[in-house]
């Protein structure tokens, strides 16, 4: 029997009407869906694509536990990779939803990585957080020779700062419990008029401010865009 394929497909930062021409005809004629969920919690990804999903679709969940600790992660991975595995191996294309860009920070790689060797895998590109947020905020990332960079949060205060140091623009993300340090850091750096914040971005329950305005803690989907040269042409909305 032949093999289905493993298609992961990108949903964008939130807002539905952002789901590519491609995601949208592929989830419509899906048979069997894959996608992600914190348990006892309905998944982001699949309210994002809920619209198009047929009915009468295989629904497989993979219920990702939010711990510090990667061991609990990895074997919902595991589990998730297997359940997927079957269907395959019956011929069922098998279509995974992620939240944003598959490939940046995005869900679907782990189980790329579980089962690429295995079965043929096409992926479809999604908007990035990054890319959303600054549209959101009128912020260009990178002009002419910039060096833009993506900085994680929890990154210890000497790699944050060496990193924006090298940088001339920064998207500063997973900030979470982690923006007061980040804060602090930022206004010993004088760039705290530099840094702005927003969460939730082009969500109904959107929030964008300065950074010296945001609150602590923050919610997960959240960052810190920063620029240290041109003006950013920052637009405040709440």
């Amino acid at each position: 029997m032949t093999k289905g394929k493993l298609i992961g497909v990108g949903l964008g930062p939130g807002d539905p009407d952002l789901l590519t021409v491609r995601a949208v005809r592929l989830i419509s004629a899906a048979n069997v869906i894959a996608y992600p969920a914190l348990p006892d919690t309905e998944s982001f990804a699949r309210q994002i694509a809920a619209r198009h999903i047929p009915a009468g679709a295989h629904e497989i969940v993979i219920e990702i536990p939010m711990t510090k600790e990667r061991g609990p992660a990895q074997a919902a991975y595991d589990l998730g990779a297997k359940r997927i595995a079957e269907a395959l191996d019956l011929g069922e294309d098998v279509l995974v939803l992620c939240e944003g860009d598959p490939f940046f920070y995005g869900s679907f790689m782990y189980l790329h990585a579980r089962l690429a060797e295995h079965y043929v895998v096409d992926v479809v590109p999604g908007i990035t957080s990054v890319n959303a947020a600054a549209t959101r905020i009128h912020f260009p990332l990178a002009a002419r020779n910039e060096v833009f960079t993506v900085i994680p949060a929890p990154l210890d205060d000497n790699s944050v700062r060496s990193r924006i140091e090298a940088s001339d623009t920064c998207a500063i993300l997973k900030v979470g419990r982690h923006l007061g340090r980040i804060r602090a850091l930022l206004s010993n750096l004088g760039l705290l008029d530099r840094a702005h914040y927003i969460e939730r971005a082009t969500l109904d329950q959107e929030v964008s401010m300065t950074l010296a305005d945001a609150p602590d803690p923050a919610p997960y989907f959240s960052m810190i865009l920063v620029s240290k040269g041109r003006d950013p042409w920052l637009k405040t909305q709440s």
